[in-house]
């Protein structure tokens, strides 16, 4: 069946549909770096694994009895490399929330699957794929079932002067969690406001329309933001 298509034919759809299906399930989730990003990763690694397996092809002529000794493994090592810049433009940070880390390892491991396909592992690029896409998906399920405490970054403003407000604010939130940790203190607009986070852990949603409630109740309170935290 595949006996008239070209030598690097497999390497190279292997590699498409390797970034495709670990590239779904972070499109599926909204991530910054989904589907299209995902297959070009992995496409580029095969490809440029290719290109190292291949030297002998290069237009290139060595010196006279000069001998040439090739080692595709430095071209990995350039490619996981370079990958790691892609990866930190995926990972940003909110207050206490480092947002992006889970994205920017399946790019990383697109990656080293492609360089699997590129170098024509292809048993352990379709081992490595199965694996990863496992633990994206199936696991992440898993978790979602487990008892797990939910951490949130809370944004309170309120009114300078206004001295009962910040009691007010702590006391709710020991409400939800006695451990909240406090973290950025501002003055904004002009020292007008006061703005200040804390990192809060929640049952969840039920907790966060209870802390809201209290909130709106403060008189000084000008406004709030919750962003929880999640990958």
């Amino acid at each position: 069946m595949f006996e008239h298509l070209p030598p690097m034919a497999p390497s190279i759809f292997g590699a498409l549909v390797a970034g495709g299906v670990i590239g779904f399930e972070r499109e599926w989730r909204g991530r910054p770096a989904g589907l299209r990003t995902h297959i070009i990763v992995s496409l580029a690694s095969a490809l440029l694994m290719l290109a190292s397996m291949s030297q002998a092809d290069w237009a290139f002529h060595a010196l006279p009895e000069e001998n040439i000794v090739t080692d595709p493994t430095r071209m990995a090592h350039g490619i996981l490399t370079g990958i790691g810049f892609l990866c930190a433009g995926v990972i940003f940070r909110t207050g206490f929330t480092v947002h992006g880390l889970t994205t920017a390892a399946s790019l990383w491991i697109t990656s080293a699957i492609g360089i699997l396909f590129g170098a024509g592992l292809y048993g352990l690029g379709i081992a490595a794929t199965l694996t990863t896409a496992s633990v994206l998906i199936v696991l992440r399920a898993i978790s979602a079932r487990m008892p797990t405490r939910a951490y949130v970054d809370v944004e309170v403003s309120w009114r300078r002067g206004d001295d009962g407000s910040e009691a007010a604010i702590e006391a709710g939130l020991q409400a939800i969690d006695k451990t909240a940790r406090p973290g950025i203190f501002e003055l904004i607009e002009d020292g007008r406001v006061v703005r200040r986070t804390w990192r809060v852990g929640s049952g969840g949603e039920t907790d966060m329309k209870l802390l809201a409630w209290r909130l709106c109740e403060i008189e000084g309170v000008i406004g709030y933001r919750f962003v929880p935290r999640d990958d």
